[in-house]
């Protein structure tokens, strides 16, 4: 499998990742060399590894999980009480200490271009 111009250009899309021209010829290269050593991976003969390396791996020994619990909802005064309207100024809206955050606009037609 080799990738082209058009796939780099499709990816960078999808990503909303801006690339310029100049470096698409070389993005390619790169990719494409990345799929190479995959390929030369896949040949590698590994048929009885993964039951050796299972054999081997001990593990980390786990430790109880004790204390108490930590509870996310918290004040927002002790959160950030820098926020306080003392103009008169909105505040944030927050839900279990979490501030709520408008949807961003390039987001909403996210699903149109795919």
């Amino acid at each position: 499998m080799a990738v082209s111009r058009d796939d780099v250009r499709h990816i960078a899309g999808l990503a909303r990742i801006g690339v310029p021209e100049e470096r698409l010829d070389a993005l390619v290269g790169e990719l494409n060399g990345i799929l190479a050593n995959m390929e030369v991976l896949q040949r590698v003969h590994s048929s009885g590894a993964s039951a050796e390396a299972e054999a081997l791996r001990i593990g980390m020994p786990l430790r109880a999980d004790e204390g108490p619990s930590v509870t996310l909802e918290r004040p927002i005064a002790k959160i950030a009480p820098a926020t306080r309207a003392l103009d008169g100024a909105a505040m944030p809206s927050v839900i279990d200490g979490f501030y709520l955050v408008p949807r961003l606009a390039t987001h909403e037609d996210a699903g149109d271009e795919s």
